[in-house]
């Protein structure tokens, strides 16, 4: 008899714990006792076993496709997007860490630096690739910024990567020039508060991670300060250098020798534990704020759709590569403190800024230059 539909799903149910589906017991109609069979009833019965046949080989197929052994990775090169231009600190992590990937993967890693949109065009790049493992992102706070600061962004910063590690992270850090005469994170405030709208702080740009870190500062404060934003974090210097504007938030690499010489006074630092390059500099939440965490940061990220082994093989390199007396050598001189860690802390960790950068962003009414 041709299997009803009962016996039909238990054949396939055997299939998928690992058998075959069985080819049913076929019987030619009886001819003597039924007198003549319909014309045609052989036919279908041998028509019927073939389409049972070939249902057992395509689940035969579907098995060893799934117990087959995973590809060989890598076999060819890769390559870490670095979503802004080369020459600046994240471009200097990435090129450090495609070195330490090549020299234990066994392939080339090349450095494709695609600045533009804020960081916008180089997260996409990597958002829409394939997610075969050979293209990487060097994820900075752009990915989880952008999609809440430009209209359309063309990715979602949770949905659409797979956070693979964090390398580092660098410090913000609240800078005054001399001539403002607060000595402290309280003494700022209460200045902020006497004298609203009267006090300017510099940025390398509207929307950028030093524009919303002081955001940030003034909406938990309480604050009125006035945004002034320039074109890179050069001119922003400059400026508060010659006391055309009063304060600063920005990462610590390009102030750190004017920190240390006393052109500029260092009230805090934005992260939730101190830097070691200025460890007698309070954090803001130590200083006054509490609950205040801003610091800019850089990981590797993989597509969304990147296989957990190639996830975690890299995570572990990462990890391995972070712990290394030279890497914490070099991400000293960079003023970067070394991070990694797990896949799970990266993707709880950007699960954590989306929403409150996105917040940041709605009440400073920021938008992208």
């Amino acid at each position: 008899m041709i299997p009803d539909s009962a016996s039909a799903d238990a054949a396939r149910m055997a299939a998928r714990r690992g058998g075959l589906i069985p080819v049913a017991r076929m019987t030619m109609p009886d001819r003597t006792r039924a007198g003549t069979g319909a014309p045609g009833d052989a036919g279908r019965v041998r028509a019927r076993s073939g389409a049972w046949l070939a249902l057992a080989l395509a689940f035969t197929g579907l098995l060893a496709a799934e117990v087959a052994p995973a590809q060989p990775y890598p076999t060819r090169p890769l390559r870490i997007v670095v979503p802004l231009a080369p020459g600046g600190t994240t471009d200097i992590l990435a090129r450090m860490t495609a070195q330490r990937l090549s020299e234990v993967l066994g392939q080339p890693v090349v450095v494709d630096n695609r600045p533009g949109g804020g960081g916008t065009i180089g997260n996409r790049i990597v958002a829409q690739a394939p997610g075969d493992g050979y293209t990487l992102l060097m994820a900075t706070p752009t990915m989880t910024i952008n999609p809440s600061l430009h209209r359309d962004a063309g990715y979602d910063a949770v949905r659409d990567f797979a956070p693979v590690s964090l390398i580092a992270a660098i410090p913000i850090v609240l800078a005054v020039h001399p001539a403002v005469p607060a000595r402290s994170v309280k003494e700022l405030i209460a200045l902020a508060r006497a004298k609203p709208g009267t006090l300017n702080y510099a940025s390398s740009g509207s929307g950028g991670g030093p524009h919303l870190s002081a955001a940030l500062f003034a909406d938990m404060a309480g604050i009125d300060i006035v945004h002034v934003p320039y074109k890179g974090s050069g001119p922003a210097l400059t400026d508060l250098l010659g006391g055309q504007v009063q304060m600063q938030f920005s990462g610590l690499p390009p102030l750190i020798a004017f920190i240390r010489s006393g052109r500029l006074h260092a009230l805090a630092v934005g992260g939730v534990s101190r830097s070691s390059a200025l460890p007698d500099v309070p954090t803001v939440a130590e200083a006054g704020l509490p609950g205040y965490d801003a610091a800019s940061w850089q990981g590797i990220a993989l597509p969304a759709s990147a296989p957990k082994r190639i996830v975690d093989l890299l995570a572990g390199e990462i990890a391995r590569f972070v712990a290394t007396t030279e890497a914490r050598t070099r991400l000293a001189e960079l003023g970067a403190e070394p991070v990694g860690g797990t896949p799970q802390a990266f993707a709880a960790f950007v699960r954590a800024e989306v929403p409150k950068w996105a917040q940041v962003i709605r009440r400073a009414g920021a938008r992208a230059d």
